[in-house]
């Protein structure tokens, strides 16, 4: 029974009362947005200078059928948190379906069924140079590499950047020592790198010119970047699903902590999709509930060293970590778990 004398509220309503999880996340994700002038400079300055460099390819290559060069990215989906302060830029090689067909990585030297390599056929009757790319064949393959060469050089040694600044009100480099294509764009307001990715849609796959550190240079990285994306916002329109809103904190999580960097993006991506299997509600008021989930499944994979891609369960999404990384974010997740809030510092 009750021995307090009614009329009296059981509980002093203190304002020290502690927040549950599922406070602390709703009021963590409205610290998130990204800066109002970022969220409108950085697309505009990025559109510009796309404009500009796709002037500049058709003049040096009219004969390259370069397509529409088109902006890329978490910002772009309403997934961006904390900072805009990077962007992609692809480019697309549009190649002649009935002369290159793909061979998949698994079939290859290197065994990866991460990338694909992209094969020049029917030599005999359409000998070299019969098609425009002809030029980055290396042993019969479009090679990544060499495209991606003649690209740096375009960018380091030909492009008038400073006029390009000059006219856009920012300052432009592009960034000499990189391996990737990447431009450093500098404005009064705002700071950005820009990284270009030549990029081929063919049988329903996007490869990036993305070769792996000095291996095989013909091979071409499959991104499932846009299909992920439009994968969680078709089940959250679909439920009224709070999966992007999860996403978002996560990726501030991996943001703001040095050593999750990693996992932000596809990584934890590809683990709600997963989870989007298994845990039917995803309604904000299970938001916590899935948070949680959301680092249990984490943990488990770090401590396997797999989480395998949830479009080709054959790819696994930790195989360019070090083993030393796997090991320091498993430790920080792992402490997580039983007090989730220390993620949200």
């Amino acid at each position: 029974g009750c021995s307090a004398p009614l009329g009296t509220p059981q509980v002093k309503s203190s304002p020290l009362r502690c927040l549950t999880l599922q406070e602390k996340l709703l009021s963590h994700s409205s610290q998130l947005a990204v800066p109002e002038i970022q969220a409108s400079l950085v697309p505009q300055l990025a559109r510009s200078i796309c404009t500009q460099l796709q002037n500049f390819l058709r003049s040096k290559f009219p004969e390259l059928p370069f397509g529409r060069l088109f902006l890329s990215g978490a910002l772009l989906d309403g997934l961006e948190v904390l900072a805009a302060d990077h962007i992609h830029l692809m480019l697309p090689v549009v190649l002649d379906a009935g002369l290159w067909s793909l061979i998949s990585g698994e079939d290859t030297v290197v065994r990866d069924p991460q990338y694909w390599m992209i094969k020049r056929i029917d030599l005999g009757y359409f000998p070299r140079g019969c098609s425009p790319w002809d030029r980055f064949i290396v042993g019969r393959y479009l090679s990544s590499s060499v495209l991606n060469e003649t690209l740096h050089k375009l960018l380091v040694a030909s492009i008038n950047w400073p006029a390009i600044g000059g006219l856009l009100g920012c300052a432009i480099h592009p960034v000499v020592a990189s391996r990737e294509l990447k431009l450093e764009v500098k404005h009064d307001q705002v700071e950005l790198s820009i990284t270009l990715f030549p990029v081929v849609e063919m049988e329903d796959k996007v490869l990036l010119a993305v070769p792996p550190e000095g291996l095989v240079e013909n091979l071409w990285l499959e991104s499932f970047y846009r299909v992920e994306v439009s994968r969680v916002k078709e089940l959250d329109a679909g439920d009224s699903g709070a999966r992007q809103l999860c996403l978002r904190i996560l990726n501030g999580v991996c943001r703001s902590q040095p050593s999750l960097h990693k996992l932000g993006g596809s990584p934890v991506t590809h683990v709600i999709l997963h989870l989007s299997d298994t845990a039917s509600d995803w309604a904000e008021e299970n938001l916590a509930d899935r948070f949680q989930q959301v680092l249990e499944e984490l943990v488990a994979s770090l401590e396997k060293g797999v989480l395998p891609s949830y479009f080709n369960p054959k790819i696994n999404l930790f195989s360019g970590l070090l083993e030393e990384e796997i090991d320091e974010m498993g430790f920080v997740l792992y402490r997580a778990i039983s007090e989730p809030e220390v993620l949200l510092k």
